[in-house]
């Protein structure tokens, strides 16, 4: 009979391994895939100031997480089993993960957040959809992150030639090895200090319409349609 102590210690270790080889899964995926980056240029400047917010789909996260490990960014993942799936990857990764959402314990998580963004200089990422939908409905959250710290919110999503589909709400898309994948930037959503709710309104359908356009711009670059 296992001690509380053990228990603890076990379920730490548990999760350390999930991380380990989520880690190694995707790195696996996308180090023999050929990845095509469409919209970086302009925004190389403020990817060097790291005074940014990404937000990306639920379902789109796998191939950003690869191309953004090692920055440190804070990312907010909300506190689920499939939260803590995303967050131990996330942590080997290279990232720093603050738990929470816009829903369940959202005000202190997204206070930490914004100190991690202006105190420690880390750049943010949010998924707005999650953690359970609607799918591709942007949540209000990430506009007020961005409201609070003056960072862009910066949208960013893919797809891949040869994926696997899943029936989760969100329709989670997995990458086979040896495929060829389309990371896309959208434009750039600035959100001033001084919105009022009908402007961070008109700031959250800009997001969503923006997500939205370069996901399906990816997706039809493969010949692909997600309902």
């Amino acid at each position: 009979m296992l001690t509380p102590n053990q228990k603890r210690k076990f379920t730490e270790l548990k999760w350390k391994l999930v991380g380990t080889f989520g880690k190694l899964l995707v790195d696996f995926i996308f180090s023999t895939s050929v990845i095509e980056i469409r919209g970086q240029k302009p925004l190389e400047g403020l990817l060097k100031s790291r005074k940014y917010i990404m937000a990306i789909w639920h379902s789109r996260i796998l191939l950003v997480s690869y191309v953004f490990k090692g920055t440190n960014a804070s990312i907010l993942v909300s506190r689920s089993d499939d939260g803590e799936i995303i967050a131990r990857i996330l942590q080997a990764q290279g990232q720093k993960t603050v738990r929470g959402s816009t829903k369940k314990g959202g005000l202190r998580a997204v206070a930490r957040l914004i100190k991690n963004l202006r105190d420690h200089r880390d750049p943010g990422a949010i998924i707005p959809d999650g953690p359970q939908g609607p799918r591709f409905q942007v949540q209000p959250g990430v506009i007020m992150l961005a409201k609070k710290t003056g960072h862009p919110i910066m949208p960013v999503s893919y797809s891949a030639k040869k994926i696997k589909v899943f029936s989760s709400w969100d329709r989670f898309i997995l990458p086979y090895p040896f495929t060829r994948c389309r990371l896309v930037y959208g434009k750039l959503i600035s959100v001033p200090a001084d919105a009022d709710p009908i402007g961070l309104e008109n700031c959250r359908i800009a997001l969503e319409s923006e997500l939205n356009r370069i996901t399906k711009s990816a997706d039809r670059h493969f010949g692909h349609q997600i309902d």
